[in-house]
């Protein structure tokens, strides 16, 4: 169900109408937009007087949601959600084209610096990197944990950069809501209700990442448990699913960024270094997806991918970033978009890793 404010109602009748549906054992979602707040209720599973609720003073109108998720839909929230990072000029959704980089990985702190040091020069407004990864074999490199975050946030006081890294439990999340300014939660995850709940419950910015094998619906339903939990900073991302082929890793699925555009107020970004698992299809699949209308990209990095510990053959060469950035900077603007400008950044220390030459362009 959905409560529908009129324009000039005062806070203290949006705060009271919360109060009231809260009081029949319901939950209130209060969603402001740009013309009027709209409040989401949601745990009721059967009727609500409806009659009782449009009595209330500064309530326009009430209107029953039927699909299965409320708070992720448009029913709920007309404008597009934007992300904002207090301090900083960095936004997720709107006019602006975010742009994340970095490692699959935080391997030592001159290779995440080296990284960061150019992607910041290229045009990202975040950081990417893992703390903790959850590898397929148990004897793969599984992160450094605590020292990676530690690492990342010396990188954002360094560069300015936004910290984004994964929780893959309870344990970690603690941690990485801690330390970064974004918590992903990953493709094997998005259907981890217990930790979807928790995650709901911090008030940091959340990147949800497409289930290898999840429908949009499903995808949809993930986000709403977040939000039902009051966190209602929650970033979409189409990483690429599984299917028979096998020219690349995954298929990036590019029709659900409109098909989500359509439904949902939520931004969502592209991840084409999951989505094909090779260099060579990176630069290529990201223009796509600016063209396509995607918020954002997230593009694994590496100065020396052929040493890296997990992902080397889907991480671009820093000046491949730095080419792409400014290839889907001219598509953004045909779509009446943009991408900030690179940050001047000095040399950190004198003892950063040597970035090696990068292979040919990716045309």
């Amino acid at each position: 169900m959905l409560i529908v404010m009129k324009k000039q109602a005062s806070a203290e009748e949006i705060r009271a109408v919360c109060e009231h549906i809260e009081s029949l054992g319901f939950r209130a979602h209060p969603l402001p937009g740009a013309q009027r707040t709209a409040i989401g209720v949601t745990g009721n599973q059967g009727a609500v007087d409806q009659d009782t609720l449009e009595e209330l003073s500064g309530v326009a109108e009430v209107i029953r949601v039927s699909k299965p998720y409320k708070l992720v839909s448009r029913d709920v929230k007309e404008e597009d959600t934007v992300i904002r990072f207090p301090g900083t000029n960095a936004t997720i959704g709107g006019k602006g084209l975010a742009i994340m980089a970095g490692p699959c990985s935080i391997e030592t702190r001159e290779q995440a610096f080296a990284v960061a040091e150019q992607i910041a020069a290229a045009g990202a407004q975040f950081f990417r990197g893992g703390a903790y990864k959850p590898r397929t074999s148990p004897y793969a490199f599984q992160g450094l944990g605590e020292e990676g975050l530690k690492i990342m946030a010396e990188i954002r006081g360094a560069f300015g950069l936004r910290i984004v890294s994964e929780a893959i439990d309870h344990e970690s999340l603690k941690l990485v809501e801690h330390y970064a300014d974004m918590i992903q939660i990953g493709a094997r995850n998005m259907q981890n209700y217990s930790l979807l709940r928790e995650v709901g419950r911090t008030r940091k910015p959340v990147l949800l990442k497409r289930g290898m094998a999840a429908t949009l619906e499903e995808l949809l339903m993930a986000a709403e448990y977040i939000m039902n939990e009051g966190n209602y900073q929650v970033v979409l991302c189409e990483r690429g699913v599984r299917t028979f082929v096998d020219h690349t890793r995954n298929t990036l699925d590019l029709s659900i960024v409109p098909a989500v555009q359509r439904l949902s107020h939520l931004p969502i970004i592209v991840d084409p270094s999951h989505g094909t698992g090779k260099r060579n299809k990176v630069v290529p699949l990201a223009r796509a997806a600016v063209a396509v209308g995607a918020d954002g990209l997230i593009i694994e990095v590496h100065h020396q991918p052929d040493r890296a510990l997990s992902d080397g053959a889907q991480s671009i060469y820093p000046q491949q970033f730095a080419d792409m950035v400014g290839e889907v900077r001219q598509i953004a603007r045909i779509l009446h978009r943009d991408v900030p400008d690179g940050i001047r950044v000095e040399r950190q220390t004198a003892d950063l890793a040597t970035v090696d030459e990068p292979v040919a362009r990716t045309r």
